[in-house]
């Protein structure tokens, strides 16, 4: 019976920092923990007392990856706490530059964190020499998802025209017309996308667990929603605290999250799993071709279901734009009656379903909120896998073991800057 004892600092190839202590005595895991060491960064507490205004603009400096996601969820949660509904076109705009993100996102991950470890390199910049051809395909999908974020919001990396109610500029036909054109000449390489990602080896780790994502009867949810779970049941948007239970855990500063068992699943293989007949032809046809079926239970098959949520979004993005285009874009002008209230926003960022929660006195100021973030929701599933793919590899080097053990991480896509979040902060 083995015994090993292991220290991963840091992981590599995600955002933020993480370590991984492993300690095995005779074969029987006596702990394992993923260490989250970075400092909670308090924009709970940074969003006291500031107006209704502000509070978008400060939370989309949470992450530079999701910005339009948080942008979106504080612009929601504000609009139901102000009894505000947004226009038409403001909704397919905030659809648009949301499928413009998830491309971003998306590409970065498949393309720059996990093909260096499919094709045994360590980084993406041995690529550029060995696969020239596939760095400039990633390159040049992620200029388009940038250039959708910079048409719809004002700039690729927290949007500045995206204000309560609507838009302070709407974008120029020229301009959607243009994007409308090179996401039809990105077909081949959405497809070559998948080909890539095909011909890649990825290991099984089948740990089914609880899956959740936002279920929308009209579409593929990453704007509206309610709460859906693989365990067969839906719950409100407004009732999230009744479904995600946070815990403090001495390890992290990420908090851990259950619902219905002691560990769930969100984003782009959660969304699947419970959306998956909602997905655009395209994408519908490229999750054929990659094999992936729900329910899936493979967390390193997040990368696939990554790339088909790519291709539905620039299909997505089409159609938003054929619609935008065929309304007619008019200014329109914003009225935001000030008042005291409470609202929920969500929405599906690229690693999953981001909530945020405001309170507002009658001056429209802030008086608490809570925000409950995709990696946080997704800490306690990853040690959850960890443990269930050691027993596994046990009998590999204690390099090789280090290795995939971090691949599991990395599978996750992480964003562990945004999820540190340890206080329980009570306004006064």
């Amino acid at each position: 019976m083995k015994d090993l004892s292991l220290s991963v600092h840091h992981v590599t190839r995600v955002e933020g920092h993480a370590n991984i202590t492993v300690d095995v005595r005779k074969g029987e895991i006596s702990e394992l923990k993923l260490e989250i060491v970075e400092s909670p960064r308090f924009f709970e507490a940074m969003l006291r007392g500031r107006s209704w205004e502000d509070v978008a603009h400060i939370t989309s400096r949470i992450c530079g990856i999701c910005a339009v996601g948080h942008t979106t969820a504080s612009l929601r949660a504000t609009e139901v706490a102000l009894d505000l509904v947004p226009s038409a076109q403001t909704v397919l705009l905030r659809k648009l530059i949301i499928d413009g993100e998830t491309m971003q996102s998306h590409l970065l991950h498949v393309y720059f964190l996990v093909a260096p470890d499919l094709l045994g390199v360590g980084s993406v910049i041995p690529l550029a020499a060995t696969h020239p051809e596939v760095v400039k395909r990633a390159l040049r999908l992620k200029k388009l998802a940038n250039d959708i974020c910079g048409v719809v919001g004002g700039r690729a990396v927290h949007p500045i025209s995206m204000v309560v109610g609507g838009f302070t500029r709407i974008p120029m036909a020229p301009e959607l017309e243009g994007l409308r054109q090179r996401l039809v000449e990105a077909m081949p390489d959405l497809e070559a996308t998948a080909e890539l990602i095909k011909a890649l080896p990825l290991p099984r780790l089948e740990n089914p667990t609880e899956y959740l994502a936002l279920k929308n009867q009209a579409e593929y949810a990453f704007y509206d929603g309610d709460i859906a779970s693989t365990d067969g049941d839906i719950t409100p948007v407004k009732d999230y605290r009744q479904k995600i239970r946070e815990t403090v855990v001495e390890h992290s500063t990420t908090k851990h999250v259950s619902g219905n068992r002691q560990s769930l699943m969100v984003g782009a293989l959660a969304r699947f799993n419970n959306n998956h007949e909602q997905l655009h032809p395209l994408a519908k046809k490229v999750a054929r071709e990659l094999g992936l079926r729900s329910p899936c239970h493979n967390s390193f098959m997040i990368s696939v279901a990554q790339v088909v949520e790519t291709v539905h979004a620039a299909e997505d993005a089409i159609m938003a734009i054929d619609e935008l285009l065929g309304r007619g874009l008019k200014d329109e002008p914003i009225k935001v009656p000030v008042k005291a209230g409470s609202g929920v926003g969500a929405v599906e960022v690229p690693r999953g379903t981001l909530y945020h929660e405001y309170s507002y006195d009658s001056k429209g100021l802030i008086t608490d909120s809570n925000l409950i973030i995709p990696t946080g929701q997704n800490m306690a599933n990853i040690e959850f896998d960890l443990r269930a793919i050691l027993p596994q590899i046990l009998d590999k080097p204690k390099e090789e073991i280090a290795h995939t053990l971090e691949m599991v991480v990395r599978a996750y896509d992480p964003c562990i800057s945004c999820s540190t979040h340890l206080l329980d902060v009570r306004f006064v």
